[in-house]
């Protein structure tokens, strides 16, 4: 074992790869639903967008109940393999079946499609819950040090944005090899092959981590840690910088498929190799955030977690805005935009969720409670509502420019499509630079903190 400068042990590459294998697991189905749910659902298993995008908002009044519930409850877990790691044993098979039960597509009227979706769509979201605050949680307490946080949540979404790029490249030429024409069976068979890597994936987790941080006892008390939270000003900050940021994602990703359908005449003929316009644009994008993750730890420690966070998105910006400009023939040039932006915001993911896990120590020094998955829980429910937000209005968005499925689309709707893959994203990203700038941590205050409680829990006068 070694120790950084603060006496502090170093994890080893093998749990920080485990570890971010988690990340690898939740995307399987969170890219997929970012990118394919909202198409899914309307050009494959024929519901209205405006209704598909009515139910994305109305299921959050669930998530907001549960998301809380969860995280409070992982805080009071006791068991022989610690207070998060039991959910990733025992949560990963009802994750894996719901989130194939989604596209299995039974054949119902229209409005037993809807209620059949509704159903399942509410149930992934209550497994998502159950098995990913946990996850999330578990990156809090695997390490007391901020700066092995920073590398855990490197190689966290290193894993998941190469889980993203297996998605971005494979989906479609999946769909069609596995259907055979068929996209409704094709789905089926692909989100199968998901399904089963998720569970695999989330027990290789669960097996190569541990839980290093054990706050003292305290008394459950629901009431006070509610109101240890709201005490978080920190924490404030970031739970809107991610619903903003996943507004973003879940627009801009959501219009992908319409994007390339019906404005840069991507009809699934193959440029390259198997693969057509719509997957060489994702996975090539996919790839160069996968490069920007790498550089997360370094510049981070250069510059500071926050002002990183706020460039690099505002930049993010500027370069989904020039989609807009983009003329449906120029291909290429959507690739070398897409890709530049990609990498830019590439470090993004890894700094706020190293953020949330400074909050969790931020939290505890100023309150005396820990409750690491409830700020977690918080944030996630936060991220969903952004998701569930930024994909509702991207179904109004569809319906209000008139947008009609498998149809040649009006000037009005390709308008639509295209302010939907640029402008109302770049909107969200400034909205969550903005909120970012609110976070009021900085890195010596971050050791600071880390050292006065490494005091308290081993029984020493804090720090001057």
């Amino acid at each position: 074992m070694t120790e950084d400068e603060g006496g502090v042990e170093k994890l080893r590459f093998g749990e920080k790869l485990g570890y971010g294998l988690g990340d690898a697991a939740s995307n399987f189905f969170f890219q997929v639903f970012n990118i394919f749910l909202l198409y899914y659902y309307t050009d494959i298993y024929g519901l209205a967008p405006a209704a598909v995008g009515t139910m994305f908002l109305a299921t959050k009044a669930v998530d907001a109940v549960s998301d809380p519930l969860m995280g409070m409850v992982a805080d009071r877990t006791h068991s022989r393999w610690g207070k998060f790691r039991p959910y990733l044993l025992f949560a990963a098979i009802p994750y894996g079946l719901l989130g194939y039960a989604m596209f299995a597509g039974p054949q119902l009227s229209d409005g037993g499609r809807l209620v059949y979706a509704y159903v399942t769509y509410t149930a992934m979201m209550l497994a998502y819950t159950a098995i990913n605050i946990p996850y999330s949680a578990l990156m809090g307490v695997i390490s007391p040090s901020s700066r092995e946080r920073t590398k855990v949540s490197s190689f966290r979404f290193i894993c998941a944005f190469a889980a993203a790029w297996l998605i971005g490249t494979f989906v479609t030429p999946l769909k069609n090899i596995l259907g055979a024409g068929d996209e409704a069976t094709g789905f089926r068979r692909t989100m199968l092959i998901f399904a089963v890597a998720s569970v695999l994936l989330f027990w290789l987790t669960f097996a190569t981590t541990k839980e290093r941080v054990v706050p003292k006892t305290q008394p459950a008390d629901a009431k006070a840690d509610l109101k240890a939270l709201w005490r978080n000003g920190p924490w404030i900050a970031l739970f809107f910088a991610g619903v903003f940021a996943l507004m973003n994602v879940a627009i801009r990703s959501g219009g992908t498929l319409y994007y390339f359908k019906y404005w840069a005449g991507d009809d699934g003929t193959a440029i390259f190799l198997i693969f057509d316009k719509t997957a060489v644009f994702m996975s090539t994008g996919l790839f160069a955030m996968v490069l920007g993750i790498t550089l997360t730890e370094p510049l981070s420690r250069r510059f500071g977690k926050r002002p990183l966070m706020i460039t690099l998105t505002v930049l993010n910006a500027l370069t989904l805005g020039v989609f807009y400009l983009i003329p449906a023939g120029a291909f290429a040039a959507m690739v070398v935009v897409n890709c530049v932006g990609s990498f830019i915001v590439g470090p993004t993911p890894a700094l706020v969720w190293a953020m949330y896990a400074d909050c969790a120590d931020y939290g505890e020094w100023k309150t005396g409670r820990r409750t690491t998955a409830l700020i977690f829980s918080a944030v996630q429910f936060a991220q969903k509502m952004g998701l569930a937000v930024g994909a509702g209005l991207s179904g109004f968005i569809l319906s209000s420019f008139g947008f009609a499925a498998n149809q040649v689309q009006t000037p009005t709707a390709l308008s639509g499509i295209r302010l939907m893959f640029s402008v109302f994203p770049a909107i969200c990203a400034i909205l969550s630079a903005v909120s970012v700038a609110f976070y009021r941590l900085d890195e010596e205050e971050v050791k600071q903190i880390e050292a006065e409680l490494r005091g308290r829990r081993e029984g020493m006068p804090e720090a001057p």
